[in-house]
């Protein structure tokens, strides 16, 4: 599961040739949550409050990104960086 960003103690990963809808995976110490790019709601898991603000802020900023990655991943080619948030 490549990582494409990372930030105040947050993982952002997603998977080779996963399954729809387009989502990204945010990992917080033993907190998981998956996330959909389009609408940004939590779809499985759940992390902190404020974690969950982050990914969201940074997810919202990136989301034209986070969906070429996941075109990329759904071919098995490995994904683009993301910034993370500063």
């Amino acid at each position: 599961m490549p990582t494409i960003s990372t930030f105040y103690g947050l993982l952002i990963r997603m998977y080779f040739n996963d399954h729809a809808p387009p989502h990204f995976h945010a990992l917080y110490g033993e907190h998981q949550a998956t996330i959909d790019i389009q609408e940004l709601i939590v779809l499985e898991g759940s992390l902190p409050r404020r974690a969950l603000e982050l990914v969201l802020d940074w997810a919202e900023l990136h989301r034209a990104e986070l969906q070429d990655d996941w075109d990329l991943c759904r071919r098995q080619q490995p994904p683009k960086r993301i910034e993370p948030l500063q």
